[in-house]
């Protein structure tokens, strides 16, 4: 899988504005099932710019900390043929980034994939095309396509012969107890 660059500028020692980093260094991958990178992350919202050092590597589970961001890049591969196996490779990241919902038995039928956060998430499709599936429906979407997701079920499923790259952007929301 391709391996994308990430671009932080920041403020060097004189406060000029100038490129701090051009590595990924929060990097998840198994080989023919997804790669991921933190491209960045905060703690708080607003963000703070004055926090020092490679704010990606303070996340380690799939959604934002409280009142935080991520900003992700995923590459994900054509759907694997065997979805049990793509289940258990699911379930094993969703154990290692304390996926906080876990999928009902028919939720991860309609896909191997399927979870819910409580955050907002735009995604945009880059590279190539994925499908959207929701729980009822699913969306084709290609590159320019974004999605705004608000704390519902969603899986990716790439029917193509290549690659989809999705970037985007997570932030911690809440959701009324009441829906």
């Amino acid at each position: 899988m391709s391996r994308w660059k990430r671009i932080v500028v920041g403020p060097d020692a004189e406060g000029r504005s100038a490129v701090l980093d051009t590595e990924q260094t929060n990097v998840q991958e198994e080989e023919g099932f997804f790669w991921r990178a933190t491209l960045w992350g905060t703690q708080e919202t607003p963000a703070d710019n004055s926090v020092e050092g490679d704010r990606s590597l303070d996340v380690k589970t799939r959604e934002p900390f409280p009142n935080g961001m991520i900003c992700r890049a995923v590459e994900i591969p054509p759907d694997h043929q065997d979805a049990d196996k793509h289940r258990e490779v699911f379930a094993d990241l969703n154990k290692k980034v304390g996926q906080r919902f876990e999928a009902t038995e028919a939720e991860s039928a309609r896909h191997p994939t399927m979870h819910r956060t409580e955050t907002l998430d735009s995604i945009t499709c880059v590279i190539g095309e994925i499908y959207l599936v929701t729980d009822v429906e699913e969306v084709l979407m290609t590159p320019g396509d974004t999605v705004i997701i608000r704390g519902t079920n969603h899986a990716w499923s790439n029917r193509s012969n290549s690659s989809c790259l999705l970037v985007g952007t997570m932030i911690d929301a809440r959701r009324d107890e009441a829906e």
